[in-house]
């Protein structure tokens, strides 16, 4: 009968923990995605480039909210099994409390594992690609690098400005600055260019430019100047200056753990400054640490099973609980952020979940152990 009872449980938890975690992850998604429609207005990527990195940051979405959908589960399915007096069953039948408790932490430990999981292999692996997307994609939206009246750098080391843009897609007075030898040749340092009109090729690969000239810096600073009546620049493959460099939380956690054994790894993000070192630990604690603190809300929420329907604080109780319970997420979430100043900072980080959870365990061993309601 304890198995039946531990399914239904279990089967109420994960019910309110999928409904709450993906309608949660599509709110935040949905407007993350809208920021990320700079990628296509501003940077000039492809539409596919942009869903397909839109979609491989759900992941960290995902992982953000874990802790928080398991404080709504927990709460919810204690109040389901209290509201329809299954509860009430349960003890009646001979059922001890502290038997549903040690389900609860099960159940938290199972999410545990998960989140483990996402944090340390899944998330890093996909950010990591969905930079590697940035990086290996090509400017496709090259109008977007036109706007009137606005100096647009979205290449490295290329400025573009227009004065005026015609219903027929046709530049007035364009200033084109490059420092990149993107359009200079080889022994350039960089070049200059003016023209009272322009617009972009049929093949979206070539800028057409008229009536002009094009002012060109060599090595030793001689300036040569080259006037044209017509001429094509090949702007096919370039690229925008979107971060391509993963960042630390896109780093392997292998790779990251290596550098904290070591101060002189020739790594990505890893180098002896103190505060690459502060960074790396704090990210290796929102990985390793965040997930440590589910065995501790499923033991606060675990205070609802000593509601009783008669009591004159039943109400207060449930909104108590799972406000301390955010009330530790918020705390945890904070506190991670200093908990890479050094390594005590970061032993007081682990210790409090870990040092916290024996004590609450025994304080409802304590409430529960001889409890026995009948009814």
């Amino acid at each position: 009968m304890k198995k039946t009872i531990y399914k239904y449980i279990f089967y109420e938890f994960i019910r309110y923990f999928t409904i709450t975690l993906f309608a949660l992850a599509a709110i935040i998604w949905s407007v993350q995605a809208v920021n990320f429609l700079d990628l296509v207005i501003e940077d000039g990527h492809a539409f596919s480039v942009y869903f397909s990195y839109s979609f491989l940051t759900l992941s960290k979405v995902l992982t953000k909210l874990i802790p928080f959908s398991f404080l709504i589960s927990i709460t919810l399915t204690i109040l389901k099994l209290e509201k329809d007096n299954e509860l009430i069953i349960l003890w009646t039948s001979g059922l001890n409390k502290i038997l549903v408790v040690n389900h609860l932490v099960y159940i938290s430990l199972i999410i545990v594992f998960i989140q483990l999981i996402l944090t340390s292999a899944i998330n890093p692996t996909l950010l990591n690609l969905s930079r590697t997307l940035l990086k290996n994609s090509k400017l496709e939206f090259v109008s977007s690098m036109f706007k009137e009246k606005q100096f647009n750098d979205t290449v490295e080391g290329l400025t573009i400005f227009i004065e005026d843009k015609t219903s027929d897609k046709v530049y007035k007075n364009i200033f084109i600055r490059d420092e990149s030898n993107f359009i200079s040749t080889t022994g350039d340092v960089s070049s200059t260019i003016f023209a009272k009109s322009g617009y972009i090729g049929e093949d979206k690969k070539s800028l057409i430019l008229f009536d002009g000239n094009i002012q060109k810096v060599n090595d030793v600073g001689k300036v040569n100047i080259v006037k044209f009546e017509k001429t094509s620049l090949n702007i096919s493959g370039i690229s925008t200056k979107s971060i391509t460099e993963p960042k630390i939380q896109e780093t392997p956690t292998i790779q990251i753990l290596r550098c904290l054994g070591s101060k002189n790894l020739n790594l990505h993000n890893c180098n002896p400054t103190e505060k690459t070192r502060m960074n790396t630990k704090i990210e290796i604690n929102k990985r390793f640490g965040m997930p440590l603190y589910m065995p501790l809300l499923a033991l606060i929420c675990s205070f609802l099973l000593e509601s009783r329907r008669d009591r004159k604080f039943y109400h207060i109780n449930k909104y108590l609980c799972f406000f301390v319970g955010f009330i530790i997420l918020a705390a945890a979430e904070i506190s991670v952020r200093y908990s890479g100043i050094s390594w005590n900072h970061t032993l007081i980080y682990y210790l409090i979940p870990i040092g916290m959870v024996p004590i609450i365990y025994f304080t409802l061993l304590r409430k529960f152990k001889y409890e026995n309601l009948q009814h």
